[in-house]
């Protein structure tokens, strides 16, 4: 005589499935509430909107999502200076001060009425500043690394927190809308997220009606 599987579960087996179930479900509602992840663990976005962008969140996130790694003060053995400029119909748009600053490091006020982000020669006791940054709107993007390495425009623009591709800058783009690079007042076809940062560098990026003039140099003395 055949015998048959028998279909009754004991009843404590039930409820610790049943337990188990429910605790899976909570973390799975809890991590769709955080965006899919913890909060503060996901890559940050890169804005899709129209200028003026401001300093963003998520500052060190944006940092490392850059392929850097922030300390914890400045470390000026590989020091340089590029300029950026943006245009958009013919103005300038801001580029902000304190990008890859974190917020722990408060605006500063110079005499003469600058504001500026800084550690003023103090550190942190934990990773506050990118080798890449800016502390003042003035443009002039800071490479200040242990290393010998030159920053990518692509980087600047990841810890900006704004799109930037062939085709597209935040939410201007091709064809709708015409998009132009500057290297030191010559037109650069290729892609603007790898040109590198050089020392006394002018890149102008130019999205739709361009300025009068493009330079080919800029004033290093504001900061």
């Amino acid at each position: 005589m055949k015998l048959r599987p028998s279909n009754n579960v004991h009843p404590m087996r039930a409820r610790s499935a049943i337990l188990v179930v429910f605790t899976l479900v909570a973390c799975a509602s809890s991590l769709t509430m955080a965006g899919g992840l913890p909060a503060g663990t996901g890559p940050p976005s890169l804005s899709k909107a129209d200028a003026p962008w401001p300093r963003p969140d998520r500052l060190l996130d944006r940092v490392r999502a850059a392929g850097l790694e922030p300390a914890r003060t400045e470390l000026l053995d590989y020091h340089v200076h590029a300029h950026l400029d943006v245009f958009v119909d013919g103005r300038r748009t801001k580029v902000p001060g304190g990008i890859g600053i974190s917020t722990e490091i408060p605006e500063r006020e110079t005499e003469d009425g600058l504001r500026f982000y800084s550690l003023s020669g103090i550190g942190c006791d934990r990773a506050c500043i990118s080798p890449l940054h800016t502390h003042t709107d003035s443009g002039i993007l800071h490479t200040e690394s242990p290393v010998d390495r030159l920053n990518t425009l692509g980087e600047f623009f990841t810890e900006w927190g704004v799109r930037l591709t062939r085709k597209c800058v935040g939410g201007y783009c091709k064809p709708g809308t015409k998009i132009a690079v500057y290297v030191d007042g010559e037109r650069f076809t290729g892609d603007p997220r790898s040109i590198e940062l050089e020392n006394m560098r002018e890149i102008a990026v130019v999205i739709g009606k361009p300025p009068k003039k493009i330079l080919r140099t800029a004033d290093f003395t504001q900061e």
